[in-house]
């Protein structure tokens, strides 16, 4: 099990909002986030910071990969990892088929 501990999205966005919120009344990016994750029990300004980076991509703020076509591109790995078991069980069926065909009939 992992130890790493998934946050709720609504506190994900509750915490880039206020990041936005109070970032110039910081004297600096980290000291925001800093508070912020202080503020929503956070376990560290680094998370909240992956959470700001990743909010100002998708918004197209920040060049990157949206978490829309993250999600996109992780479903479709999935789809086409089952499709390619699915073809591996077709061709053992088809071989197992055939040899069945080659063998003489008694």
């Amino acid at each position: 099990m992992s130890s790493r501990k998934k946050y709720p999205v609504e506190l994900r966005e509750r915490a880039v909002r206020m990041y936005a919120e109070i970032r110039e009344q910081r004297e600096s990016e980290w000291a925001a986030m800093r508070a912020v994750a202080e503020l929503l029990g956070v376990g560290t300004p680094e998370t909240v910071r992956k959470w700001v980076r990743q909010g100002q991509v998708d918004v197209g703020a920040r060049p990157g990969v949206t978490t829309e076509e993250s999600d996109e591109l992780k479903r479709l790995r999935r789809e086409n990892a089952e499709l390619k078991r699915a073809n591996a069980i077709l061709k053992s069926a088809s071989v197992f088929f055939a040899a069945e065909l080659d063998r003489p009939q008694r």
